[in-house]
């Protein structure tokens, strides 16, 4: 018997056997399945009262809210596709991507109603705004919620009427070439990724998590397929706060968090970290930037759970490996959180090799360096109307990470380096080219160079390193108030220096890591 893969099934699975459990908590607000499942029905009718057929677009901009994930059942089940955005982005850079993906409804939270309303003339696609939460919604509006009212709460689906080939997922990631692109996911990836993670994270109907990794990044780990499949228990959070953080840990008894690792250190700083009840808490997943073992040993010490790096990409759904140690390493606590802080081994239907430049598998000595590979059904199926990249990044039937890593004879991988020369700062991927192409436009600007320097809070952030044309001037806050009005606060350098020069190699290409050399030299980056 052959039967589509269709992550549908898991919302059903959980709505049939888990309907009277809470399965959604957003603030004073729960949910069963069951009535989980009941908006998700309503929104999926109202889409389609709305006239959204097969393959159009639905955009999300929004925090980690109820609303959102309903839309990542309610959007796929008309066959649409659903693309989350990033709420950092400035209104150009969102504009930008719902042109490019030609969205037809933009769904976003009362909060962010300035900036749609800035975009509006931009987006001659959109034919509706939901909007979420509102007192008084704008005559061009609908109220979301007034919507879903009137919608029928039935399900009007067949598990077996899909294309587990077709795009259902859309998000769209920083790249080297300055704009950001659209990273096409399908049914059938979401479905292995969904066995996969359930697999590797051990997750049951008793798991609780809370939802710090924002939800608009695929790099929300894929938990509202997988934690639903499992019946457990999905705990939002808006936005982040530390005291909130553990008062929810210990009010809903939270058994697993995924975050990047400055959501640990802050809740490791907090003051009244000790005066919460974390027993609850099994295992904590850290990915999304530079992870030591001297923070996995203090996460360990001071949250008492176990704390184990992930590894993944926007284009593999997105994880792809677990540092879980072998069994054998358990005796010796320290060698055990040593393994916990490499980038891991590949999880169980990830193929994964790490090769030199003419495409041979490195020796496992821990020392060579190679680009990691994948191959996988988690693997985006394309990145969005270019297939010029899509060639690029699958060529020879391997996505090529552009991240570089070394394998120990275990067969555990650590990244040491990117190829690309994406930053990534606090878990956010920022282009090094898309800042330098603002920070260009300047006109007192000859050449420039971004890169990432280290930093305590966010593992690194960018800076500028600037050659002005001859004879003109700028001061540094002006080149990074220059940054500031084009692109998000995030993206803009932390500083700027200005050089008389800056080092090209034999085919006149600036040599960024020999820049980045003195501001890493004593740092062992293993950048996750």
């Amino acid at each position: 018997m052959i039967v589509p893969l269709n992550p549908m099934e898991f919302r059903h699975r959980a709505a049939s056997l888990y309907g009277q459990k809470v399965g959604v908590v957003d603030g004073d607000l729960r949910f069963t399945y069951g009535e989980y499942d009941q908006r998700v029905n309503r929104l999926a009718n109202a889409l389609r009262d709305l006239g959204v057929r097969e393959g159009q677009v639905v955009s999300f901009l929004t925090y980690n809210t109820h609303q959102l994930l309903e839309a990542y059942y309610g959007v796929p089940q008309i066959k649409a596709v659903l693309n989350p955005l990033n709420i950092r982005l400035s209104d150009q850079e969102l504009a930008y991507i719902l042109q490019h993906a030609q969205s037809r409804v933009l769904c976003f939270h009362q909060d962010f109603l300035p900036m749609v309303e800035k975009m509006r003339d931009e987006l001659p696609s959109i034919d509706h705004y939901l909007i979420m939460e509102s007192s008084e919604p704008p005559p061009w509006t609908s109220a979301y919620e007034k919507l879903l009212s009137a919608a029928s709460p039935e399900a009007d689906i067949d598990l077996d009427d899909v294309d587990e080939n077709a795009v259902v997922e859309l998000f769209y990631t920083s790249g080297t070439t300055g704009k950001p692109k659209g990273v096409a996911i399908t049914n059938r990836s979401l479905y292995i990724h969904t066995l996969s993670v359930l697999h590797s994270f051990q997750v049951s109907d008793d798991d609780s998590f809370l939802h710090v990794v924002p939800l608009y990044h695929v790099n929300g780990w894929g938990t509202p397929q997988f934690l639903t499949a499992a019946g457990g228990k999905h705990v939002m959070m808006r936005k982040v706060d530390f005291g909130d953080m553990l008062r929810l840990i210990e009010e809903e008894r939270i058994t697993k968090i995924l975050g990047v690792p400055t959501i640990f250190k802050g809740l490791l700083q907090h003051p009244d970290l000790q005066r919460y009840d974390l027993s609850s808490l099994q295992e904590c997943y850290l990915g999304g930037a530079p992870t030591s073992t001297p923070l996995i040993e203090e996460v360990e010490e001071k949250m008492g759970c176990r704390a184990i790096v992930g590894y993944g990409l926007t284009e593999t759904c997105p994880v792809i490996t677990l540092a879980r140690p072998k069994p054998k390493f358990n005796s010796d606590p320290a060698l055990r959180r040593t393994y916990q802080a490499k980038t891991g081994l590949p999880l169980v239907g990830v193929r994964m090799r790490v090769v030199d430049q003419d495409g041979n598998d490195v020796p496992r000595d821990e020392k060579t360096l190679g680009e990691i590979i994948v191959r996988g059904n988690q693997v985006m199926r394309e990145y969005f109307k270019d297939e010029e990249a899509t060639q690029a990044a699958l060529r020879g039937g391997w996505l090529h990470t552009g991240d570089m890593a070394v394998v120990d004879q275990e067969g555990y991988i650590t990244i040491l380096d990117r190829k690309k020369d994406i930053i990534i700062s606090g878990g956010e991927n920022i282009s090094s080219v898309e800042i330098e192409n603002v920070i260009r436009s300047h006109p007192a600007v000859d050449e420039v160079a971004v890169i990432g320097v280290p930093d305590e809070t966010w593992g690194e952030v960018p800076k500028a390193l600037i050659v002005l044309k001859p004879g003109q001037k700028a001061a540094e806050e002006d080149l990074i108030q220059h940054v500031r009005q084009s692109l998000a606060s995030f993206k803009v350098p932390k500083s700027a220096e200005f050089r008389s020069s800056l080092p090209r190699g034999g085919t006149g290409k600036i040599l960024k890591r020999q820049l980045k050399a003195p501001y890493w030299a004593g740092y062992a980056k293993n950048v996750n």
